[in-house]
């Protein structure tokens, strides 16, 4: 089993980005996981989120999307998470504009495990709390620490 903490680091974790259209959000996430991840080029990432979103936005509603595709290159999952600093436009299902976005990137081969982490990504951001926690966290390590908690619950906590 993939745990989202496993994929996502608190360097892929960025507060008060500036949105400004569904292209440059895109740009940006392409732009970070290209520095991060330095077998990835940028054109390559953000040509294939580009490719996934004209299939049919990944704007899920209450202000969240979750640009994923499968990715040339790419040897595991790789995650990556942005709060806006202010909402954009994202042709989201319920017309939302959408200031939390959280990436999922996938092999060219993708598994069901893969699916499996979109699934988990999905079913947290659909919960309120986990939103609000996540738009109000400060700085980059608050927002991925959040991510971290939220997936200890699932898990049995040892020694208390």
């Amino acid at each position: 089993m993939i745990r989202l903490e496993n994929i996502l680091t608190p360097g892929r974790s960025l507060v008060n980005v500036p949105g400004g259209s569904k292209k440059k959000a895109l740009e940006q996430i392409a732009n970070l996981i290209a520095r991060e991840v330095p077998d990835l080029e940028m054109q390559d990432v953000f040509e294939a989120l580009i490719a996934r979103e004209k299939l049919g936005s990944t704007g899920f509603g209450n202000g969240i999307a979750i640009p994923h595709c499968r990715l040339k290159g790419c040897n595991s999952p790789i995650s990556a998470l942005m709060h806006l600093d202010a909402p954009i436009d994202f042709d989201a299902i319920d017309g939302a504009p959408v200031d939390l976005l959280f990436v999922l990137l996938v092999p060219q081969a993708a598994t069901d495990a893969h699916l499996e982490l979109l699934r988990q990504i999905a079913s947290m951001l659909d919960r309120k709390e986990v939103r609000e926690k996540l738009r109000h966290a400060s700085s980059n390590e608050a927002l991925y620490q959040v991510v971290v908690d939220e997936q200890g619950h699932g898990s049995e906590k040892h020694g208390h």
